[in-house]
């Protein structure tokens, strides 16, 4: 399961890091009813989190409000730390579309408790995510339209552009903490819009240029 593939290719590339940006979108940070950050919210999830095109997500049994959230999940291509801003876009090898899925009430709770996220991110199948195209496909990461359908219903609409860090300052940003990898993985953040699942809906995620995610819920 802790893989990725290329359009084109049948080469399973091993993922290690999955790094992911809270509040990148200020519209979503505001019906969190949170504030802008300054600098980015960053998180982890672990590789055994990936979901493939057609998998099932399964709600845990401690959990009764899990919310979707689509997002542009950038991959890494090669190893850099300390990376200059204007230098970033070279570790890129591509781009895909995934769904940071959320236990939004355990996360609540962690909030309140001011406790670390895992759980209600990390969860086996948080991780949804299509197969990826090659960077030098896509000419402009940052002007994309990306949307999500519950049920054929469009729930997440929006613009890589309103991403509030751009994926170079990103990659340089978390390359100042962690060394990235080939095989890292980068979900950006999640426009507004988000919302609860349940058992038996059905999820399409969509990238401009990039494609289709389909998972439905178990």
């Amino acid at each position: 399961m802790n893989w990725i593939e290329f359009d084109g290719s049948s080469e399973k590339i091993p993922v290690g890091k999955i790094l992911c940006l809270g509040r990148n979108y200020s519209e979503h940070a505001r019906e969190m009813h949170a504030e802008t950050p300054e600098a980015p919210v960053v998180f982890l999830k672990p590789s055994t989190a990936l979901l493939h095109e057609g998998g099932k997500i399964v709600i845990p049994s401690f959990s009764h409000d899990v919310h979707h959230e689509v997002e542009l999940v950038v991959a890494i291509g090669k190893t850099g730390s300390h990376i200059a801003v204007d230098r970033a876009m070279e570790y890129v090898s591509g781009y895909a579309v995934g769904l940071d899925m959320t236990l939004r009430d355990v996360q609540s709770e962690a909030k309140k408790k001011s406790l670390p996220w895992s759980v209600a991110k990390g969860f086996d199948t948080s991780a949804p995510i299509s197969r990826f195209v090659s960077a030098n496909k896509i000419r402009d990461p940052h002007n994309l339209d990306m949307t999500l359908r519950v049920n054929g219903s469009v729930r997440q609409h929006s613009n890589t552009s309103k991403m509030i860090f751009k994926i170079d300052f990103t990659i340089s940003y978390l390359s100042s903490i962690f060394t990235l990898e080939e095989g890292d993985l980068i979900f950006t953040g999640t426009p507004e819009g988000v919302g609860g699942v349940v058992a038996g809906d059905l999820l399409e995620a969509e990238l401009e240029s990039v494609g289709w995610l389909r998972v439905s819920m178990q």
